[in-house]
């Protein structure tokens, strides 16, 4: 089928935000290699393909980017400030995945580094992930609470 769409039609993007199950939890995070925000660290995430669901885009961009598999996220919420991208109108959605403890990973694909860090000691965050962190820190606590 082909269409003709009058509207403009932002981009989808899925971000994964893995923390772990411990005494003091950790972040994965992933060092930017390409703009915008190169350099900076963010959560592993990318842009949907057409053939997947936002979820597997997180689990998809997530194994692409650091070499870690999960099987299960929780859907975070859905982030769309206007000017969250410098690229373009682009609205995400951040996913949760809990781990028991920091496993292996390695900065791949357009990932330049992955690494752990302390949920109460990160760096600056690129785009608006600062606000995906701040909404993922309440469904960790809701999921692990809940585990109890």
């Amino acid at each position: 089928m082909s269409y003709t769409y009058k509207y403009p039609r932002p981009a989808v993007t899925a971000d994964c935000v893995v923390i772990t199950r411990e005494a003091q939890p950790k972040v994965l995070l992933i060092e930017r290699r390409d703009e915008p925000f190169k350099g900076s660290w963010a959560f592993p995430g990318g842009f949907l393909n057409m053939d997947e669901t936002t979820g597997e885009c997180a689990k998809r961009e997530l194994e692409e980017e650091t070499g870690l598999q999960v099987c299960e996220v929780h859907q975070i919420g859905a982030y769309s400030k206007v000017d969250r991208d410098p690229r373009g109108r682009t609205i995400s959605v951040a996913y949760l995945a809990i781990i028991d403890t920091p496993q292996p990973v390695v900065g791949q694909d357009d990932a330049a580094k992955a690494s752990w860090w302390p949920v109460n000691a990160l760096p600056p965050l690129a785009f608006d992930h600062e606000d995906i962190m701040a909404d993922a820190m309440g469904k960790y606590h809701l999921l692990v609470h809940s585990e109890k």
